[in-house]
C-alpha cells in the first residue's frame, strides 16, 4: 500500500496534509525518514511513525455499542442522530455501519464495523446466529405462546417465522420475557407478539451469537470488542 494512502486511511490527515507532513520530514518508515508518499509499505509489518507517534494500521474496526432508544440504526440522517454519531471521529473515519438494525425505540446491543463479510454472516438466516431480546409485553404470555413460537408464527409473510425460543420471566397483565430468534425480519419481535394478540412495550437486545451486551456499558457507551469476541467473529467468518 502507498504510504500516503495508508496514513490517509488511518485518519492522520487528508492526502494534502499528509504530503505536507512528508515534506517536513515528520514521517519515518522503519527508522528512515520518508518524504515521498508513493513509497510502498507493508501496513501490518513496517514500523511507521508520524511526529514521534507509532501508527498501528487497522483495516477493520469492531465496536460494541449500547444503543439508546431514540437513536437511528443508520450511518447518517439529516434530521435524527444515528448510532454512528455516538462514536469518536477516529472510528467514524473507518465508515462503520450497524450490523442489522434496531428500531428507533429499541435499545441494547448493536455491533458497528466496516467488515461487510462479518456483517453478512452474522445476519444471514442460513447461519442461524442467535439474537436474544428482553421485552416487556402488554398481556399475559402463556405456555401456549411458547409452543407457537417454537413452531413459528404467521407475521403476514409467505412463510412462518423460524422456530424461536420464548422464556417467560414473569406472566401477568404486564409480562416479561426473553426471546431468542435466528433471523431478523422487519419489526420481527413486535410482529410475533402481535400475531398472538399481545403488544411489546419495551424491547432490548441482549446478545448476538456469542457476543453479549457488556453490563458495564451505559446507554450510548461503546467499546472495542475484546479478544474473545474477536475470536468468535473470526469463527463466524470461517464457518
Amino acid at each position: 500500500m502507498r504510504l500516503d494512502k495508508m496514513l490517509s486511511n488511518m485518519g492522520i490527515g487528508t492526502r494534502k496534509e499528509v504530503k505536507a507532513m512528508l515534506k517536513k520530514k515528520l514521517v519515518t518508515v522503519n527508522d528512515e525518514i520518508v518524504n515521498n508518499g508513493s513509497k510502498h509499505v507493508e501496513p501490518e509489518t513496517d514500523v511507521v511513525i508520524v511526529s514521534g507517534e507509532k501508527i498501528v494500521y487497522e483495516k477493520y474496526i469492531y465496536l460494541m455499542l449500547y444503543k439508546p432508544a431514540g437513536i437511528l440504526s443508520a450511518t447518517r440522517d439529516h434530521h435524527t442522530s444515528t448510532v454512528v454519531d455516538l462514536v469518536d471521529p477516529y472510528f467514524q473515519h473507518f465508515q462503520p455501519f450497524p450490523v442489522g438494525r434496531l428500531d428507533k425505540d429499541t435499545e441494547g446491543l448493536l455491533l458497528l464495523t466496516n467488515d461487510g463479510d462479518l456483517a453478512h454472516r452474522l445476519l444471514s438466516p442460513k447461519k442461524n446466529v442467535e439474537k436474544t431480546y428482553f421485552a416487556t409485553i402488554q398481556g399475559r404470555v402463556t405456555e401456549e405462546d411458547i409452543q407457537k413460537f417454537k413452531t413459528g408464527v404467521d407475521i403476514g409473510e409467505n412463510k412462518l417465522t423460524k422456530p424461536a425460543e420464548l422464556v417467560i420471566l414473569r406472566s401477568g397483565a404486564i409480562s416479561e420475557i426473553e426471546l431468542t430468534i435466528t433471523e431478523g425480519k422487519f419489526h420481527q419481535v413486535k410482529r410475533m407478539f402481535e400475531a398472538v394478540g399481545k403488544k411489546v412495550t419495551y424491547l432490548k437486545r441482549l446478545r448476538m451469537g456469542e457476543i453479549s451486551l457488556d453490563s458495564v456499558l451505559q446507554k450510548g457507551d461503546y467499546r472495542r470488542l475484546n479478544e474473545e469476541e474477536l475470536a468468535y467473529c473470526e469463527q463466524v467468518k470461517m464457518a
